[in-house]
């Protein structure tokens, strides 16, 4: 008799600590200040296919285990998780700026959602990362990714990567 009782007294603290996954989850802190001095990313997002759809930008930790991790459990144990998305901003190289909570080590993702669904299209989309790990059909590693970020505001620059064969991603022509 003793475990219904524990369970109808615990169930609910179980559910009230539970935050969903959104679009929204991690947006609310992301957004720079005018003159953000820090900590902060500036992201420059270089080889964007075209301007149409949404840019979206990830910030995780960079440490295996947490790098690409579901937003709500980042958020849920207090762990770093920052996201921008909005339209393509109208720059041929537009420069994204994301608050983070504190220095340390993350990965950044950027996606070109070229038709607004919300999902990485690996047919249409492009996907950039801090470091520009080389793409397989696999996610890049933590290790690969990882940037150290300081107390100013630190400078990464994401070449973007679109479908160039079969199964291959890769940059633009010319874009480096």
């Amino acid at each position: 008799m003793i475990r219904p009782l524990l369970l109808a007294a615990v169930l609910p603290l179980l559910t009230a600590a539970f935050i969903p996954s959104s679009p929204s989850l991690g947006t609310a802190d992301a957004q720079c200040r005018p003159g953000e001095t820090g900590p902060a990313l500036m992201i420059e997002v270089v080889g964007l296919k075209d301007h149409v759809g949404k840019l979206k930008v990830e910030v995780y930790p960079g440490v295996d285990g947490d790098w690409l991790q579901d937003d709500n459990k980042l958020v849920m144990a207090g762990k770093t998780f920052r996201r921008i998305e909005g339209p393509v901003p109208g720059e041929a190289v537009p420069h994204i700026c994301v608050r983070l909570p504190g220095p340390g080590r993350v990965g950044v993702m950027v996606l070109h959602d070229r038709d607004s669904n919300h999902h990485f299209n690996y047919q249409r989309d492009g996907i950039g990362f801090s470091r520009n790990p080389h793409l397989g059909l696999s996610q890049p590693s933590a290790s690969s990714v990882a940037i150290t970020v300081g107390p100013g505001v630190t400078p990464v620059r994401v070449v973007m990567n679109y479908r160039t064969g079969i199964l291959s991603f890769g940059p633009l022509a010319g874009v480096q």
